[in-house]
């Protein structure tokens, strides 16, 4: 798949098959990740893959992280703020992001999961002090059917027009694309 077809494709996926992530996949998302840019090249992450599912039910306990027990894994983006005080944030946000494309290359539905209780993913999955716990994706092959939530937030949730989100040297100035 060519990229700018996954980024097109990729949506937020919140029903999951049982089915697991082969290990090739997950190895191509998980170097996706590794070679993401970062600040002066400091790499600020460390990326937990969770499989097992007492762990995974446990970190559904957030508002609306409940498709986190359903997919096969869940890979929880951690930001070292020793490595990078200033940018760890940003630079791990970046390398999930990649990850989220490179699971849609690989025909994987993610969703990027950002409500949780920190301290409970900390302690759930032993996550040294140094780290902060950035977002959690949700990985899986999605079921097919009819989502009803999915089809409302299409409906109701259209991407901007590009004169709403780009100008042109000065803000408000008019796009040429």
């Amino acid at each position: 798949m060519e990229v700018f077809e996954a980024i097109l494709r990729r949506r937020s996926v919140r029903s999951y098959l049982p089915d697991p992530v082969p290990q090739e996949k997950l190895r191509r998302i998980l170097e996706a990740g590794r070679l993401s840019p970062s600040a002066m090249n400091k790499q600020p992450w460390h990326f937990i893959v969770v499989t097992d599912p007492e762990k995974r039910k446990e970190l559904a306990h957030g508002k609306f992280g409940y498709m986190l027990k359903e997919a096969p894994l869940v890979i929880v983006g951690c930001g070292d703020r020793e490595a990078s005080p200033k940018w760890y944030k940003v630079d791990t946000a970046i390398a999930l992001q990649t990850m989220v494309i490179a699971a849609t290359g690989e025909e994987l539905g993610t969703c990027w999961v950002g409500s949780f209780d920190e301290a409970m993913v900390k302690e759930t999955l032993k996550i040294p002090d140094r780290f902060e716990v950035v977002a959690m994706l949700a990985v899986g092959y999605p079921k097919e059917g009819f989502s009803l939530t999915g089809t409302i937030t299409s409906v109701l949730r259209k991407k901007k027009d590009f004169g709403e989100i780009v100008s042109y040297n000065c803000y408000g100035e008019s796009p040429r694309i």
